[in-house]
């Protein structure tokens, strides 16, 4: 059990918490002193840590960019042997090829390659070449310069990169592409393009290499091709002769007692390495750079950070004594104004709280007004209920009939409810309206009722008494109008003339007696019709009795419909 201690007061308090929160309550100042000790006495060994934490970071970072860097060297390399050996498939395809017609095939080749630094040559079986786009057609050639990488490609009957080797007739370090193919009269020939290594130049650039780091391409035998470093000469050995042997990755090489840090890239397609290397001392450079700069400047911050830390302390005491205050203002319910401060951060907490306390009385008035407007709208739905019950009462045959005319009278009012409650903010569209409230009237063949207008949005209040007027008219249509029968059709338009919206209600093929209609008393439909749409609506009510269904005529309006949106001639049509 934790042990309790009593205050002078009476009152109890857990002994050993009440004594270190005693003993650890000190000023902003005592804190900020303490922290510059910290920050002062280990000085030395932060920086150590950070030149440490810097240096791992640094090298992963070097990892990471050089990986890309000879990653974009390899891409642009294999797009160049890709784009090679799409030529030589182009012209693997010639009818020179197969007629045998060489000097027609070195034409064409001629014109394929020309403005590059890549030609065509066509070795056959022999190793003797058929045709070098080098030199005139024509001219004596004798056997081809890479005789080992060609036997390879036919022997293998797959394509094949070489190594770099010196061509007889190009008198330069090239290296070769090959294709093998086989020729309709079954002869084997090796389609070749050669090209100057120096043309791969563009591939190792020294703008995407950090200072200090070079970066080759050398072949399968560990010969350079090409490289950033002036010594490394094109067709010489890599001056680090384990790299033949080098794993792919990061990894250390040592030559002459210097140690370089090597990352290395393999090309799947060409059987290339394209390698980047620095000297390590080179790389670790800036680290010890940073632990000289990190030691003075933690000497400076010491002493600039002793001198502010009371300034700073003084400040902090003041200003979080007044948004204290302005917290106590905001649980009373005051308004705050915003206060400067010297701490941003203090300044945006003095911000929020003069916000939290302005957004609390707008908050405290919406509420107000809501509860005043929940108030308002129930005292109507009480009077639309209280009318609906007096009417299906007064028209009710017996105590069912009662039951099932009101239900469904308040289904109709709920409907229309849910379309207001959803449609608070914007209004109700009166197609959709009209469809709410006719679709359990829907007979089977629902081409019988049709919902036709332009798009219009209502109020939702004038919605609510519309949706009521919809639904009786929709009984009376099902009880003894057009939707009694098999046959009848109902047709609910309207339109916009003006200032007014004209609504439409018409029913034909309906079975009706015009002297029994004459002699009834008006139900609760022609109530909600001819007073409440007359009342709150201020509309214009025209019923005409024609010989096969009643229609309707009825001129709002659209002042009194409060509409937001009115659409152009777009069709909601059911």
């Amino acid at each position: 059990m934790t042990s309790m201690t009593t205050d002078a007061d009476g009152s109890t308090k857990p002994a050993g918490g009440a004594d270190w929160h005693s003993r650890m309550r000190h000023p902003v100042a005592f804190y900020l002193v303490c922290l510059i000790l910290v920050a002062v006495i280990p000085a030395f060994i932060f920086a150590t840590i950070v030149l440490k934490r810097t240096n791992e970071a640094q090298e992963r970072i070097f990892e990471s960019l050089l990986r890309t860097s000879t990653g974009a060297v390899n891409r642009v390399v294999e797009r160049e042997v890709t784009g090679m050996y799409a030529t030589l498939n182009f012209l693997s395809t010639s009818e020179y090829l197969q007629t045998g017609d060489y000097a027609a095939l070195h034409a064409q080749a001629a014109k394929a390659l020309e403005g590059t630094d890549t030609h065509f040559i066509l070795i056959d079986a022999d190793m003797q070449q058929r045709l070098n786009t080098r030199v005139p057609y024509g001219m004596t050639l004798g056997p081809t310069s890479d005789a080992t990488s060609a036997r390879q490609a036919l022997a293998r009957d797959e394509r094949l990169v070489s190594n770099l080797f010196f061509g007889r007739t190009a008198q330069r370090w090239v290296f070769n592409v090959h294709l093998p193919v086989r020729l309709a009269s079954g002869e084997r020939m090796l389609l070749t393009l050669t090209r100057n290594a120096e043309s791969l130049a563009n591939a190792v650039n020294r703008d995407i290499l950090s200072p200090g780091w070079s970066a080759a391409v050398l072949d399968e035998a560990g010969h350079v091709i090409v490289s950033t470093d002036m010594t490394e000469a094109t067709g010489k050995p890599f001056f680090l002769q384990i790299v033949p042997a080098l794993r792919i990755g990061v990894g250390q090489a040592s030559q002459g007692g210097v140690t370089y840090q090597v990352v290395t890239e393999f090309s799947s397609l060409t059987g290339w390495k394209m390698i980047a290397w620095a000297k390590t001392s080179d790389v670790k450079a800036p680290a010890v750079s940073s632990l000289l700069w990190l030691t003075i400047g933690g000497a400076v911050f010491a002493g600039l950070a002793a001198a502010g830390a009371f300034v700073i302390a003084r400040v902090l005491s003041r200003d979080v004594r007044n948004l204290a205050d302005d917290a106590r203002r905001l649980g009373q319910g005051e308004r705050i104004p915003s206060r400067l401060h010297i701490i941003a951060e203090l300044e945006t907490v003095s911000r929020a709280l003069s916000e939290a306390a302005d957004a609390r009385v707008k908050s405290e008035n919406e509420i107000r007004f809501l509860m005043r407007e929940v108030a308002h709208r129930s005292k109507n739905q009480l009077t639309v209920i209280q009318a609906m019950l007096n009417q299906s009462a007064n028209n009710a045959e017996n105590a069912t009939d009662f039951a099932d005319t009101f239900r469904k009278r308040v289904a109709g009012l709920a409907r229309s409810t849910d379309l207001m409650i959803a449609n608070a903010a914007q209004g109700v569209d009166l197609a959709e309206l009209a469809r709410n409230q006719l679709r359990p009237f829907t007979p089977e063949d629902e081409s019988r009722l049709t919902i036709r207008g332009p798009a219009l949005r209502i109020d939702t209040q004038a919605s609510q008494t519309l949706g009521m007027a919809l639904h009786e008219l929709s009984t009376n249509a099902t009880k003894y109008g057009a939707l009694a029968n098999d046959r009848g059709i109902v047709r609910l338009t309207w339109q916009v003339v003006g200032d007014r919206l004209v609504l439409t209600w018409r029913e034909s093929g309906a079975d009706i007696d015009k002297e029994k209609i004459a002699a009834e008393r008006k139900g609760f439909g022609s109530v909600v019709l001819e007073r409440m749409l007359k009342m709150a609506l201020d509309a214009d009510l025209e019923r005409v009795v024609h010989d096969d269904g009643i229609e309707w005529l009825i001129e709002l309006p659209l002042e009194r419909l409060n509409n937001s949106a009115t659409g152009p001639e777009e069709k909601n049509e059911t």
